[in-house]
């Protein structure tokens, strides 16, 4: 083990948070030059603000930084642990402060709050007697009060790129006061770059893994401490998936699976279902969101899509996981190198807003059930019997006003359904 040159009981990514707007890393699109946010804080000109985004990515580093440019109070409270009690008695303090340099009041994990404890914040916040700063990681617009989102800016941060944690991660080596910089090191550019695309944009994650890799790894004999790419694999075990099973994260990626597929890309496709599997999502609800996409985007294309999928959704419930992921896997790949068609997702939404819009046909006569055919009335036709004539084919009308919802495609089966009904159509027109 290796003797470090400095004491410390922080963590490496408390003792390395940004003291200043221009030591953040990333977050760009808020922080650049004449950005909003930043001008907001370099005028110490705050309004409340709602800080979104996924861990690691800096929401509390920027409230810190808030902290120390603004000259007002900065309290801090917790999502997690704070009660009403402890809200009321900090914006009464607030109230009672009115006339000094005012109060900005911190709010980690604002989503943990209830209902009850964000109706407690709203007056103080409507008055001005604290400006609140909420941080979450989840979307404010599901997880915090409308009447505090309406009377806040919301920012949402961005994971890192891996290029800003890279950044980071060279900061924290060279950094003599808070970081490795007294300890004589070697950070291979491999493990380095293979950090920093791990961590998934979450540099508390990357710095914690760095910490691991300074603790445990013994200098060589010329006394150099070196990172390499084995060491870090060792330190990072395994690669932690941001992906918030009741939030973003999956809707998002259920919509990149689902576009994968659609788009015809199995390797993507399989990337995406695996990345879910590895989350933890639920393999059943995978397998009825292919069932569905095999009949809204194949379709008649390839009839067998449905079969599959219907298969795989089967498969799952009488298997389970970790086997289930091979047929998650199958209609996967199938369904993604199907041929394409949402000819019939289209012809039932065509249909179903006729119907809607007051285009209501009355079933024909001739196709009534003979038992509530009305009594004297004219005689109609009666109906034909299809299979009476080869083909199981005769002229004979089935709306009152023909309508064609129904156009097939030229792709796959459809192409050969296209063509047998545009050869009905045309007997039908002689």
């Amino acid at each position: 083990m290796c003797a470090m040159s400095w004491e410390d009981t922080e963590p490496l990514a408390a003792r390395m948070r940004p003291r200043t707007i221009d030591e953040v890393v990333g977050q760009e699109h808020v922080l650049g030059d004449g950005k909003l946010l930043r001008r907001v804080i370099e005028a110490d000109r705050l309004t409340n603000i709602i800080l979104y985004g996924p861990p690691g990515c800096g929401k509390t580093t920027l409230a810190e930084v808030i902290a120390k440019a603004t000259k007002r109070n900065f309290v801090r409270c917790s999502g997690v642990i704070s009660n009403v009690a402890e809200i009321r008695k900090v914006c009464e303090r607030a109230r009672n402060e009115l006339g000094g340099p005012g109060t900005i009041l911190f709010v980690d994990e604002i989503h943990r709050f209830n209902k009850a404890q964000q109706d407690v914040l709203l007056p103080y916040v409507e008055d001005g007697t604290v400006v609140l700063i909420g941080a979450t990681t989840h979307n404010p617009s599901m997880f915090v009060n409308t009447p505090l989102t309406s009377r806040s800016l919301v920012f949402e941060l961005r994971p890192l790129t891996p290029e800003a944690v890279e950044r980071l991660l060279d900061r924290a080596c060279t950094d003599a006061e808070r970081g490795f910089g007294k300890t004589p090191s070697r950070f291979d550019p491999d493990a380095r770059r293979f950090l920093a695309e791990i961590c998934d944009g979450d540099a508390r994650h990357a710095l914690t893994a760095l910490e691991i890799a300074f603790r445990s790894t013994p200098p060589s004999a010329d006394g150099v401490l070196r990172i390499t790419l084995d060491v870090i694999q060792e330190c990072v075990q395994k690669r932690i998936v941001q992906y918030d099973k009741k939030e973003d994260g999956h809707y998002d990626t259920i919509s990149a699976f689902i576009k994968s597929v659609r788009g015809s890309d199995p390797d993507a496709a399989v990337y995406w279902l695996a990345k879910m599997l590895v989350a933890g999502e639920d393999p059943r609800f995978i397998a009825r969101r292919l069932v569905i996409l095999a009949s809204e985007d194949i379709g008649n294309a390839d009839p067998r899509g449905l079969s599959v999928a219907v298969a795989a959704l089967q498969a799952v419930e009488f298997v389970g996981m970790p086997e289930a992921r091979i047929s998650l896997a199958q209609a996967t790949t199938y369904l993604a190198t199907a041929p394409k068609s949402n000819r019939s997702y289209e012809a039932v939404e065509a249909a179903m807003a006729d119907v809607q819009s007051g285009a209501v046909q009355p079933v024909p006569e001739h196709l009534k059930n003979v038992h509530v055919k009305a009594v004297g009335k004219d005689r109609a036709p009666d109906y034909v019997y299809p299979h009476s004539y080869a083909d199981a084919w005769v002229q004979q009308s089935y709306l009152r006003i023909p309508k064609t919802y129904y156009r097939p495609s030229d792709r796959g089966y459809e192409a050969t359904i296209a063509a047998r009904m545009a050869s009905l159509r045309a007997a039908d027109a002689k």
